[in-house]
């Protein structure tokens, strides 16, 4: 009877933790396939890039861009910190410097204007 119970408790706590590590992973935010950074104030159209392409193809972590988030299972949008005129410089700086050392380096980015800003 003793071991009847015991094995019960067992499984009740593997139940539990299933449950619970289910909540956990539903929780966090899906990444989404694509994302667009627009700008306010501009001539040039919205990029729209590929996370996919970004993040399991050419395995640049997370943080690389999302580097202000205090939870990396909860990144935010870009335009959440970078708003405004400067903004327009930062991301050209990040993507840029990233494109031109990926093309230096063999592998095909884009490095021209219209190549990232698609009409």
């Amino acid at each position: 009877m003793k071991v009847r119970k015991y094995l019960i408790t067992i499984l009740l706590v593997f139940v539990c933790a299933f449950i619970l590590a289910v909540g956990i992973a539903s929780a966090q935010k899906k990444m989404p396939d694509t994302a667009t950074l627009k700008l306010e104030k501009t001539s040039l159209p919205p990029v729209t890039f590929s996370h996919i392409t970004h993040t399991q193809k050419t395995k640049i972590e997370c943080n690389v861009c999302h580097h202000k988030d205090s939870d990396p299972k909860q990144p935010q949008a870009c335009k959440t910190c970078h708003q405004g005129p400067e903004a327009k410089d930062i991301f050209h700086k990040v993507c840029q410097t990233c494109h031109k050392e990926s093309s230096a380096k063999g592998v095909k980015a884009p490095t021209q204007c219209t190549e990232c800003h698609k009409k």
